[in-house]
């Protein structure tokens, strides 16, 4: 055997392994349903996840965003990050049970209620292809299954796991929230080149495509986002404009333990100055305007774990609060 065959069957032992323990616990999340599944996985990353080194990226980000808050808030806001996070670590293998109750105050039991179905009947009745945009807020894996419940199923784009046997359990997972096996998967596309021109294809021949566009990205289209310069993909603005398709922002509220609302606003209006690059830059700036708004209502929603302005920006803060 092989130096190389020998490391590929290690990988694929090792991968093997992985996946076992994922679906011992997604067993286990199974059994205790999704309230208690919800409050183990919260309650513990609510306690460990502040002790990871990430988490002094969240302290940052919060000092440039929202330097308003003093060091206890942030410690705070920080907690309720890590507890959201495992909150939709422990709810998604029970997407699918999740289902609409119509209760739309804090209780007992899993369930959605919406505010503003009125947008989402309207594009159904109009047809045609619609962008909707979000962020990671919430529990943002819900946001497919609860708009599909009104007959609008749309694509996003998806990076896949490391680990191939467990990429296929948790795509398995949202496809059965999406109606699977009595409805065909929705489309995917790979985070990329060849991703970014099959969902262009999608989108003109009548698809509807949901983003998430509030992670940065290098190569993108600078936007203020918390009065600073982030770079933000501009793929949305450009499809919308191509397409002239409506722009629907959206997001999940958190309301308790596998209790959500699903918030949906009226389309974005799309900007025709008759410079296209003008127009994409406008756009890109209101989207950024309207998840900036909804993360300043629940910072502790959203997920301040990632870098998301520049660098130089972290290195100004750090030396204006440790001066020479």
């Amino acid at each position: 055997m092989t130096d190389h065959n020998r490391a590929m069957l290690a990988r694929r032992l090792s991968w093997r392994l992985e996946a076992a323990v994922a679906w011992l616990l997604i067993g286990l999340f199974r059994r205790l349903g999704p309230v208690r599944s919800s409050n183990l996985c919260g309650g513990l990353c609510r306690r460990l996840g502040p002790l990871l080194p990430v988490s002094r990226v969240a302290d940052r980000n919060l000092r440039l965003a929202l330097p308003e808050l003093d060091d206890r808030a942030r410690r705070a806001v920080v907690r309720g990050v890590w507890e959201n996070l495992g909150r939709t670590v422990g709810e998604f293998p029970h997407l699918a049970a999740i289902v609409r109750d119509g209760r739309d105050a804090p209780g007992d039991g899993a369930g959605w209620s919406v505010v503003g179905d009125e947008v989402l009947e309207r594009q159904v009745a109009a047809g045609g292809p619609a962008l909707f945009v979000s962020g990671h807020l919430g529990n943002w894996e819900m946001l497919p299954p609860t708009v599909a419940a009104f007959g609008i199923r749309f694509s996003s784009f998806y990076r896949a796991a490391g680990n191939p046997v467990i990429d296929r359990m948790i795509r398995a997972l949202r496809d059965r929230a999406m109606g699977a096996p009595e409805r065909p998967p929705v489309p995917l596309f790979a985070k990329g080149a060849r991703g970014a021109r099959d969902a262009l294809a999608h989108v003109r021949g009548g698809g509807s495509l949901g983003l998430l566009v509030d992670q940065k990205m290098n190569d993108g289209m600078e936007a203020r986002f918390f009065g600073h310069p982030a770079m933000t993909a501009p793929a949305l603005a450009a499809m919308a404009l191509r397409y002239r398709c409506p722009v629907i922002p959206g997001r999940i509220e958190r309301l308790a333990p596998a209790r959500f609302r699903l918030v949906v606003e009226p389309p974005i209006p799309l900007p025709d100055t008759g410079d296209r690059r003008e127009d994409e830059r406008l756009l890109t700036q209101a989207v950024n305007d309207r998840l900036e708004e909804w993360i300043r209502a629940r910072p502790e929603s959203w997920l301040w774990l990632h870098r998301r302005w520049p660098k130089a920006l972290y290195r100004r803060l750090e030396q204006d609060r440790y001066p020479d």
